[in-house]
C-alpha cells in the first residue's frame, strides 16, 4: 500500500482466495511442457500481455508499429487491451482464475490481493536476474526498485518508469519577484516574505490590491490533505509524506512538532488574508483559475505543467507573460521531493517457465533501447513522422490513431526532465529548468513508507488521516486553538492502533534496510 497517496483498493476479492486459487493454478500447470516461444533464443517469443487501455480503441493485431516492435524484441505478442474503466474488475476475474498472461500490469503493486500472491509464491521474484539486462538496471531508477520492493526485500514485478526529479514542489511568479526586487525563496521565512509582498505590494504594477500570495485548498479532491498544504508540512518537516524515520523508528508526521510550526504558518497565511479566504472549500481545479486568472504569485505544481494549465490563459490577460515567469524553488529549508519513480508494474506469474521469464525480461530490456521504444513514440516515417533537417517532425493524431502512445501501457521509457521541460518551447527555458532540476536532485527525498507492509495502517490510517486533516483545518480556520492540536496530537499518539502501525511499518523499513545490504 502507497502511504504518501492512499488509493482505493482496486481489487476487492479475498488475497488468500485468490492466491490459494492462482497457487492451485500454478500446480496443475507445473508439468506442462516448456510454453511455446521458450526455446531457442532465435525463434521469436511468443508472449501473452495484458494491459489497460487508455483510448478509445485498441490497436490491431496486425498494426505496423505493433508488428516493428515485434520484429526488433524478437517476439510475438498476444496483447489483451482492457479499458481503464473495466481494468480492475478484469484484474480481478484474472488474477482470480490463475489463467494470468506471461505480462500482466499490476497499477498498484501494495494491494493486498497482489502482495498475497507474492507471498504465496504466484509470482516470479526477478532481484537477481534485473543486473543482467542493462535497461532494466539504468533506465529504471534506483528509487523505483527500491520502492517497489516486497516484505521480503525482494523484487517480483518490472516498474514502469516515470521521472524521480522535478516533482511537484513551490513555483512563483518570477516577474512578480523582480518587480519587488525579490529573490526565490530558500526558507520557510523566506516564503512568508514573498508570500506577503505578493499580497500587499502590488506585485503586477496595476495599482490594486487584488492579489494573494498562494494558491492553496485543503484537500486533494477528497479526504486527502492537497499537495500544496502538503508541501508546506514536508518542508518544515523536510521530509516527504506521511512518516519520517528519525530516532531508528518510523513517525507518524503529523505528530512531530515540526507539524506544529507548519500549522502556525498557515494560521498567518489565513489570518493575514495571504491565502484564500475559501481555501478550505476550493477544489484543485479552483486554485488552478485563481493563478490562471493572475491573482496569485505562488503555487505548487510541476514545473512541466506551466504552459498547458498556466501560461496559454495568463497570455490572454497580460501578453507580456513569459515562460521563465514561472519559476521552481530549488528546495525549501535543504529539503525538495524526489518522485517515487514508476506508475504501476509489469508482474510475470510463475507458471512461466525460468527460460521464457529471462525472455520476457530480455524482450521488455530491448523494447527500451532508444531505437526500439522510438518506433511507438514517432511511429513509422513516411505514415506518423516525417523527417525535416534530421528531426522527426510526428503528427501527433495520426500517431494516436495509428496507437503509438498505446504501447506505453507496456514498455516505457521516461525522460529524466519531463517533469522540468514537458511543453516548455524554448530551449534557453528548458536549459535553465535543467539546471534547477540537477540542483534540486542534491537534496530530494522520496517517500520511503512507500510499498511498506502494515496491515494495522491498511485498515486504520485512512481514518486516522481524516481525522487529522479535519483537524488541522478547524485550527487554521480558528475553530480549534493550537493548544486543541496538542491535546489531539497526545491524544492520537497514544491510541493503540496507531501505536501498533507505527511499530509494524517501523520494522517493514528495517527489514528493507537489511535485505538492501
Amino acid at each position: 500500500m502507497t502511504f504518501q497517496v492512499k488509493k482505493k483498493a482496486v481489487l476487492g476479492l479475498s488475497a488468500m482466495l485468490i492466491a490459494a486459487t492462482a497457487l492451485t493454478a500454478c500446480g496443475a500447470k507445473s508439468n506442462n511442457t516448456p510454453a511455446a516461444g521458450a526455446g531457442s533464443d532465435n525463434s521469436p517469443l511468443d508472449v501473452s500481455i495484458m494491459t489497460i487501455l487508455l483510448s478509445a480503441n485498441p490497436p490491431a493485431n496486425d498494426n505496423a508499429i505493433k508488428q516493428a516492435i515485434e520484429k526488433a524484441t524478437n517476439s510475438k505478442m498476444n496483447i489483451q487491451w482492457v479499458s481503464a474503466n473495466s481494468y480492475p474488475d478484469k484484474l480481478n476475474v484474472t488474477l482470480a482464475s490463475g489463467d494470468i498472461p506471461e505480462l500482466i500490469y499490476i497499477p498498484d503493486p501494495f494491494t493486498s490481493v497482489f502482495r498475497g500472491m507474492v507471498q504465496q509464491g504466484a509470482f516470479w521474484d526477478i532481484s537477481d536476474y534485473i543486473k543482467d539486462y542493462p535497461n532494466l538496471s539504468s533506465k529504471i531508477s534506483k528509487t523505483a526498485w527500491d520502492l517497489t520492493k516486497m516484505d521480503d526485500g525482494k523484487n517480483y514485478s518490472i516498474p514502469r518508469p516515470r521521472p524521480t526529479e522535478g516533482d511537484t514542489f513551490f513555483i512563483f511568479r518570477k516577474d512578480w519577484l523582480d518587480n519587488l526586487g525579490m529573490k526565490v525563496p530558500t526558507t520557510t521565512d523566506e516564503l512568508y516574505q514573498v508570500y506577503k509582498a505578493f499580497t500587499e505590494n502590488d506585485p503586477d504594477k496595476n495599482g490594486k490590491k487584488d492579489t494573494i500570495g498562494l494558491a492553496i485548498n485543503a484537500t486533494n479532491g477528497g479526504d486527502k490533505v492537497s499537495d500544496t498544504l502538503g508541501q508546506i508540512e514536508n518542508a518544515f518537516a523536510a521530509s516527504n509524506g506521511d512518516w519520517k524515520w528519525q530516532n531508528d523508528q518510523m513517525v507518524f508526521k503529523s505528530f512531530l512538532p515540526e507539524e506544529r510550526k507548519a500549522l502556525e504558518f498557515v494560521i498567518k497565511l489565513y489570518q493575514e488574508k495571504l491565502i484564500p479566504e475559501d481555501f478550505a472549500a476550493l477544489k484543485p481545479s479552483q486554485v488552478k483559475d485563481i493563478v490562471k486568472a493572475g491573482k496569485a504569485g505562488g503555487l505548487v505544481d510541476k514545473t512541466g505543467t506551466v504552459v498547458s494549465d498556466y501560461l496559454n490563459d495568463l497570455k490572454k490577460i497580460d501578453t507580456k507573460v513569459k515562460e521563465t515567469d514561472f519559476y521552481p524553488a530549488t528546495n525549501i529549508n535543504g529539503y525538495n521531493p524526489k518522485g517515487p519513480g514508476f506508475s504501476g508494474v509489469l508482474a510475470i506469474p510463475k507458471t512461466v517457465k525460468e527460460d521464457k521469464m529471462k525472455r520476457i525480461l530480455k524482450m521488455v530490456d530491448t523494447w527500451m533501447n532508444d531505437d526500439v521504444f522510438a518506433i511507438q513514440t514517432y511511429g513509422i516515417e513516411g505514415v506518423d513522422h516525417t523527417v525535416k533537417d534530421g528531426v522527426k517532425v510526428v503528427d501527433s493524431k495520426k500517431l494516436a490513431d495509428d496507437g503509438g502512445p498505446d504501447f506505453n501501457q507496456i514498455v516505457y521509457v521516461a525522460d529524466p526532465y519531463a517533469s522540468t521541460v514537458k511543453n516548455f518551447f524554448q530551449k534557453d527555458t528548458q536549459e535553465l529548468y535543467k539546471k534547477v532540476q540537477d540542483e534540486r536532485a542534491k537534496t530530494s527525498q522520496a517517500d520511503i513508507s512507500i510499498g511498506l507492509y502494515s496491515p494495522t495502517a491498511m485498515q486504520y490510517l485512512p481514518e486516522l488521516q481524516k481525522k487529522v486533516l479535519d483537524m488541522k483545518i478547524k485550527v487554521i480556520l480558528g475553530k480549534e486553538s493550537i493548544a486543541g492540536w496538542d491535546e489531539f496530537v497526545n491524544k492520537m499518539k497514544a491510541d493503540a492502533n496507531v501505536v501498533k502501525m507505527s511499530q509494524e511499518l517501523t520494522d517493514a523499513y528495517k527489514k528493507r534496510l537489511a535485505a538492501a545490504k
